[in-house]
């Protein structure tokens, strides 16, 4: 194998580097595709015509693009503050068990291929992290800082776990296909997308349990972790 045939591999360490370097993501993806594209022989206009291609077939993310300054527009009308008074008026809730329940709906829905009912900018950054916040703070005073990151690492970790492992059980869900696919293709005894649906469950019943356990302790945690003089809250 000649040097021309591995230089189109450079994109590979080009996104392992930036990643590792904390550079933009999206801003890395593109210059990685660019410099494949250009190594790989084609030309750059006809590049730039595959990058469009390829986004005008991917429409997701333009609602991405278009969702953004949508729920920036609502929190800046003071979405998050109605969020937190809202939940620090119910009783008996508390942030573990809020995350707690928003997993398993997530997981729930994403099973039924409800994938777009939750997310973390339409989801988890304006409603699931400020009422999870709040709650703590509800029960415990100001939070210091380290411990409010804390809350909202476990927000989004509800929505990604959940999500990644649900969404596994729904027949229709393009890994399950590609499953298919690559076993039709390959001459291996195929198994239809319902039987690889439900030899998923196992696997996101095992999350479920993990993820919830660590809710559960989460509660306490968050006591443990508050300081012992109210003062300490103030300069924190």
């Amino acid at each position: 194998m000649d040097l021309a045939q591995l230089l189109p591999l450079i994109g590979i360490p080009l996104v392992v580097a930036g990643f590792a370097l904390r550079f933009n993501a999206l801003l890395v993806v593109l210059v990685a595709g660019a410099v494949t594209g250009l190594c790989a022989g084609i030309a750059p206009l006809a590049l730039l015509e595959l990058f469009g291609e390829k986004f005008m077939a991917s429409r997701s993310l333009a609602v991405v693009v278009l969702l953004l300054p949508v729920m920036a527009l609502v929190e800046r009308h003071g979405l998050r503050e109605h969020a937190q008074a809202w939940v620090g008026r119910l009783r008996g809730a508390s942030t573990g068990r809020l995350l707690m329940l928003y997993y398993l709906l997530r997981q729930g829905t994403a099973a039924l291929g409800l994938t777009s009912l939750g997310g973390p900018a339409q989801t988890v950054r304006p409603l699931l992290a400020p009422m999870a916040e709040g709650l703590a703070v509800h029960r415990h005073g100001p939070l210091p800082p380290a411990l409010r990151e804390r809350i909202l690492a476990h927000a989004a970790a509800c929505d990604n776990v959940a999500l990644f492992f649900g969404e596994d059980i729904f027949i229709a869900f393009g890994a399950v296909l590609l499953i298919h696919g690559f076993m039709l293709q390959s001459g291996i005894p195929v198994a239809e997308p319902l039987v690889i649906g439900l030899w998923a469950i196992p696997t996101a019943l095992c999350a479920a349990i993990v993820h919830l356990a660590r809710l559960s302790r989460l509660d306490a945690q968050i006591a443990a972790a508050m300081p012992a003089e109210p003062s300490t809250w103030e300069a924190a």
